[in-house]
């Protein structure tokens, strides 16, 4: 869930991995591992990642994926800081 969130919300904003590891602080690969599930994603990563997206890390956690739509038709489409 986390993984399919993240991507969801970087694509919503139209940011590629590079983007958003650029505003997270992270490599762009390590994103790329987050977005597939392929690690286990440190709190401190985690805070990271959602401040970068601009959402709270509850709602980086949020279990019902459905509710990022709703998130997402809200947003201006803005681009990387």
């Amino acid at each position: 869930m986390l993984a399919k969130r993240v991507r969801l919300l970087r694509v919503g904003r139209g940011w590629s991995q590079e983007a958003l590891a650029a505003v997270s602080g992270l490599h762009r690969n390590y994103i790329g591992h987050v977005e597939r599930a392929e690690l286990n994603v440190g709190l401190d990563n985690l805070e990271k990642i959602a401040a970068a997206l601009g959402v709270s890390l509850c709602t980086l956690l949020e279990p019902d994926v459905a509710s990022i739509g709703d998130f997402m038709a809200g947003t201006s489409g803005e681009g990387v800081r």
